[in-house]
């Protein structure tokens, strides 16, 4: 099991930048994938951004390249989000997850969830 806990959603306006942050509890958190993954109201919930356990391979939706970067500071078990160039459709409830598997991709099973931060973005 591993904890997860979410920090650093806000509401900006259009244009702005926010950084998430998702910490960690587990001693093996060098050895998952984390992603990133947000949900709006009466939408479903949808892959935003992963790396993989070495941070060697990053993913990311077609919404957000360019705009976002997902990064991890392993002996910090940390994984964050840097979000520039926010759009009123970037609102969302933001969820960082974690994959045993390691791979951090889209398509992976995420085992543990954190409980989200709202990121509002107005225009």
């Amino acid at each position: 099991q591993v904890q997860l806990v979410e920090s650093g959603g806000r509401l900006v306006q259009a244009g702005g930048s926010l950084r998430l942050s998702c910490a960690t509890s587990g001693r093996a958190f060098s050895r998952y994938g984390m992603g990133w993954f947000r949900q709006a109201p009466g939408k479903e919930r949808e892959f935003v951004a992963g790396i993989s356990w070495s941070g060697a391979n990053t993913y990311y939706a077609d919404s957000v390249k360019g705009r976002f970067t997902i990064s991890r500071d392993n002996a910090k078990n940390t994984v964050y989000l840097q979000m520039n160039s926010l759009k009123a459709e970037d609102t969302a409830a933001y969820y960082c997850a974690a994959d045993e598997t390691g791979w951090g991709s889209s398509t992976q099973k995420y085992n543990s969830w954190g409980q989200g931060t709202q990121v509002t973005v107005s225009s």
